[in-house]
């Protein structure tokens, strides 16, 4: 197969993107991405050195348009802007959320967006080991929301199996609610509890 002409950052991202987002983050190989560009797996190669890389430069290309330029306000609304922006980005592509957690030393809009949440909470006051709990604390919430969407829905079907199940009538009848509540209300009040703890 002929060797594409430009094959920039961008455009691989691209493409691995595409084939994480059509079929699984599973699914995701360099002969699958070769293919998806119209190439010979080991010419790709020539661009990244293996699948890592791979998966680096798609943390960066889904994180890379999350503005980071937050409005004035309080901290726990800034905070929550910013997250807000970030959950958007990823839902978008929601079988990247693994990647996320395993790159997020290695793709630089993932550093900003981190550094990003310790400026709002150090000029929030919070310094030393507060600082390092509470950033903890807020993208365990973002990334452990983002997984329940994906991978467990409240209005998906495991919630519709634990609503009709009759061994444990609580959890029954806190399934059967849970089907009504939304993804943004789950998301939203959620991270209101956390932050005020935080708080």
């Amino acid at each position: 197969m002929p060797r594409p002409r430009s094959l920039t950052p961008e455009r691989l991202a691209t493409a691995t993107l595409a084939v994480i987002d059509r079929e699984g983050l599973d699914a995701l190989t360099m002969r699958a991405v070769a293919k998806e560009l119209g190439m010979a797996t080991m010419s790709l190669y020539r661009y990244v050195s293996d699948k890592d890389e791979l998966e680096a430069l798609v943390v960066e290309h889904v994180l890379a348009g999350v503005n980071l330029a937050v409005p004035p306000g309080s901290w726990q609304e800034r905070v929550t802007e910013l997250l807000s922006r970030m959950r958007k980005a990823v839902v978008a592509h929601s079988a990247t959320v693994p990647l996320l957690l395993r790159h997020r030393h290695s793709a630089p809009a993932s550093l900003a967006f981190i550094e990003a949440t310790l400026a709002i909470l150090t000029e929030a006051g919070f310094t030393g080991e507060r600082r390092v709990i509470a950033q903890r604390t807020i993208v365990s919430y973002l990334l452990g929301m983002l997984q329940n969407e994906h991978y467990g829905p409240l209005a998906g079907a495991g919630t519709a199996a634990m609503a009709v199940q009759e061994r444990f009538p609580l959890l029954a009848e806190t399934a059967a609610l849970a089907r009504t509540v939304s993804g943004d209300t789950e998301f939203h009040r959620g991270l209101e509890i956390v932050l005020r703890g935080l708080g």
